[in-house]
């Protein structure tokens, strides 16, 4: 890896995956590729501003004369594709936004990826690579005592967001098989860390609490998630772009399994303990059980046997001390928070999923 295109460079995970990168690797070129949609935040990056190593280029993935440019003229060698409409709920209200970025989108750039590499054969094909960030909800939904999911488990996507991510992983693994384009996927669980945009259950939990505003769960409560810390998710990536198998697939996850509503009571009871406004004391108490959305998904569960043998990766964050390190930095960062309630669409959006409810 010497010029690394990420996708989706400002959001959540791709902000913290370009932050581990540049930890990790000194010899190295970062191109931030983003279209800083409402889930976009160049702030995400804004102290490595200055870093020779990193730049910030603005377009949109679904763009392919933008895409063919900037591979040709940074010299591209590996594309590291989070780029993404990524939330259930939002696939749900409104689904083509989903098609065409999730779909669309990576097939522009896989057929960018194919030009410049394959049909222009500029670069050695041994020293390019194209990586695939998809997730566990393309194998649809486990029913109680029935196995994890492994990498050769088939695909059976229940929501249109799934089923984007199911068609991309698809339209990579045919580029590999058709035309020789080298990749890796990684399909991960459910991520969760710094700078996570709080329209996932995690963040928006945490900010609700903070302001003693209703804490909402889906019916029951009793569905059932993987949860994956945001930096063993980028430690896991940096393996399978440095030591993986070319036309591989690797399951990560964190190897836990709670319920959404234990997940929200271990947050209200960390906030009891170190949020010193005592004014929403027990937090408990704001939590709203509230219709279920359509198709929901009972139970994800992840089989990480086949990176931890091939790759020695397995989680460092324990769920505990992940969760509460997480509540910690939201706490911390109160000018991050704010500038995100400050964006209209965010407010406007939290009304049209959970006030008709």
């Amino acid at each position: 890896m010497k010029n690394v295109l990420v996708t989706g460079g400002a959001g959540f995970i791709g902000s913290n995956f370009i932050r581990y990168l540049l930890r990790t690797e000194t010899n190295i070129r970062i191109l931030n590729f983003d279209a800083l949609t409402y889930a976009g935040n160049r702030e995400n990056l804004a102290d490595l501003e200055g870093d020779p190593r990193y730049r910030f280029i603005q377009g949109n993935i679904c763009d392919a004369a933008q895409v063919d440019s900037v591979i040709r003229e940074y010299q591209v060698d590996t594309i590291v594709h989070f780029a993404a409409e990524s939330h259930v709920d939002r696939s749900i209200l409104g689904p083509r936004q989903f098609i065409e970025t999730n779909v669309m989108g990576t097939f522009t750039l896989l057929d960018a990826a194919r030009n410049y590499w394959l049909k222009e054969n500029v670069l050695p094909l041994d020293s390019v690579r194209f990586h695939h960030v998809s997730t566990d909800e393309v194998f649809g939904s486990l029913k109680p005592g029935e196995p994890a999911w492994t990498e050769e488990t088939p695909y059976a996507p229940n929501s249109p967001y799934a089923a984007s991510k199911a068609a991309s992983d698809h339209l990579v693994r045919s580029y590999g098989h058709t035309y020789g384009l080298p990749y890796t996927i990684t399909n991960c669980s459910n991520n969760y860390g710094p700078y996570q945009f709080p329209e996932k259950l995690i963040p928006l939990i945490i900010l609700n609490a903070m302001d003693g505003k209703p804490l909402p769960v889906y019916g029951d409560g009793q569905q059932v998630r993987d949860w994956l810390h945001v930096e063993d998710h980028c430690e896991a990536i940096h393996l399978v772009l440095t030591k993986g198998k070319i036309g591989s697939t690797y399951n990560i996850g964190g190897e836990n399994q709670p319920a959404n509503l234990s997940i929200v009571e271990t947050i209200c009871d960390i906030l009891d303990e170190i949020d010193s406004n005592p004014a929403h004391k027990p937090h408990r108490r704001l939590i709203q059980f509230v219709k279920d959305r359509p198709g929901h998904d009972r139970r994800y569960d992840m089989d990480t046997r086949k990176i931890r043998a091939e790759l020695g990766w397995s989680p460092r964050h324990t769920l505990d001390q992940g969760l509460l390190d997480t509540v910690r930095w939201y706490l911390s960062h109160p000018e991050w928070v704010a500038s995100i309630r400050q964006k209209h669409e965010y407010e406007g959006w939290l009304d049209a999923n959970y006030k008709l409810r």
